[in-house]
């Protein structure tokens, strides 16, 4: 039986550095996904990457195998040794897995909490995975379920009141610092759904930015026409940062985008001017070293994080609702899943207990020999017949639960206790599994 399986970082467990090292654009997300699902230990395959996330979602025959091969991609691609990002990872499986992209997806596992942007980006890397053909039923269910809460999360509840996101907590920082904006000259370097963003955060406040777009310059002159700024080509960044008061960067590039010797330069010339920049890129588009220059004052995501966890607490009411509305579509998924995996759990206990019959017929053989052949056989049916009997309530219960509430507990229950997904193990003596990503469960001791 597959398995669901989410493998990740976010901005919870790894720190700035890590996170770029491991962000995909989306062409290396393409390359990510095919990688995955050419390989025997996975069957579907999708990848998220933000700001603030990384994460990997499979449906695999064997959940172990493969969490080590996405563990070896994500290390590839990261250019470091596995063993570096074991202690930053989290490794989901079954129905936690889907708990954790429904959450995702809503906007609660967010830095802000019910940001809009997560849901188009959730939805772009299942677009993706579809067009690469990495995707199959259970990807595709999970998906579609998880984008429908969301869009249910946010329409029933309060978690998307304000329009609180990333870049408006930048130009919140900005107003912190500088106070009045609207005398301000800001650039907005990027021309993407962050820059948009910023741009309509700014707008709000007065301001008319310069847009300046390290690839598409149409697009810069786009968001100048709806916003009210104007567009400045990509090589003119040095000589519009010698005037500016803010620079808020938030492009797709790979690489920085503004150098520490070529700011130096910058810094000479404003003549001991101080310039605020914030970086919203994940790879960074400004060079952490930048901080360091006289006058300078640089904010990353690490930086704003802690703003926004000073303000999350006017939202903690309304996540509990959404919380709410998320456990009743998970549900739905859980339902349809366990459906999925009623038949092929009965044909397994059936095929153990024919597995055991055989065993145990096979291991007294010896003391038979008065038997005749007659009743050797009538021997054998009995047996069989016995461990018929014993299964048909187990599975007519099972075939009953089918799409119900209970049948994802029963499908799981039964697998584990008659351990159906052990493959290999000898019957008599079946080694634990030890998760590689934790210490295994300790057993609660019996109350005295």
């Amino acid at each position: 039986m597959s398995e669901l399986l989410a493998l990740g970082i976010s901005h919870k467990t790894a720190p700035l550095e890590l996170r770029e090292r491991l962000a995909v654009t989306e062409g290396r997300a393409a390359g990510v996904i095919r990688g995955l699902v050419e390989a025997p230990e996975v069957h579907e395959a999708a990848a998220i990457s933000t700001c603030n996330r990384t994460e990997l979602y499979m449906v695999a025959p064997d959940s172990v195998a493969a969490e080590s091969l996405a563990l070896g991609v994500l290390a590839r691609e990261a250019e470091i040794r596995p063993t570096e990002l074991v202690g930053h990872l989290y490794s989901l499986r079954a129905a936690d897995a889907a708990a954790h992209l429904f959450r995702v997806t809503a906007g609660l596992d967010s830095m802000i909490i019910g940001e809009a942007e997560v849901q188009g980006q959730v939805k772009r890397a299942y677009e993706l995975a579809l067009v690469e053909g990495a995707t199959g039923p259970i990807l595709n269910r999970l998906f579609r379920g998880a984008l429908a809460a969301g869009k249910r999360a946010r329409s029933e509840t309060g978690i998307s009141e304000k329009g609180l996101s990333v870049p408006s907590v930048a130009v919140e920082l900005a107003q912190r610092a500088l106070g009045d904006l609207s005398s301000r000259l800001v650039l907005v370097v990027g021309a993407g759904e962050t820059a948009e963003l910023t741009a309509r955060a700014l707008a709000a406040r007065g301001v008319e930015p310069a847009f300046i777009a390290n690839r598409r310059y149409d697009r810069a002159i786009g968001l100048a026409q709806r916003f009210g700024g104007r567009a400045v080509r990509f090589e003119e960044l040095p000589a519009q940062m010698e005037h500016a008061d803010i620079v808020v960067a938030s492009t797709s590039s790979p690489h920085h985008v503004i150098e520490r010797e070529a700011l130096a330069e910058v810094m000479t010339a404003r003549e001991g001017r101080p310039l605020l920049l914030i970086d919203l890129a994940v790879p960074r588009d400004i060079h952490p070293d930048c901080r360091d220059l006289d006058g300078v004052s640089l904010h990353d995501m690490d930086d704003l994080q802690t703003l926004v966890e000073r303000n999350a607490s006017g939202r903690e009411a309304e996540a509990r609702r959404a919380e709410t509305v998320l456990r009743s579509e998970l549900g739905r998924f859980e339902r349809w899943l366990a459906s999925q995996d009623v038949a092929p759990t009965v044909a397994s206990l059936r095929e153990r207990a024919a597995e055991v019959v055989d065993r145990v017929l096979a291991e007294n053989e010896s003391r038979w020999e008065a038997l005749s052949q007659a009743d050797r056989e009538r021997m054998q049916a009995m047996a069989r017949a016995i461990a018929s009997r014993l299964l048909h309530e187990p599975t007519l219960r099972l075939k009953r639960s089918s799409g119900e509430d209970d049948a994802y507990v029963y499908v799981h229950a039964l697998r584990e206790l008659f351990g159906l997904d052990a493959r290999s193990a000898p019957l008599e003596a079946r080694d634990a599994e030890v998760h590689p990503l934790r210490a295994p469960r300790r057993r609660k001791r019996p109350a005295s």
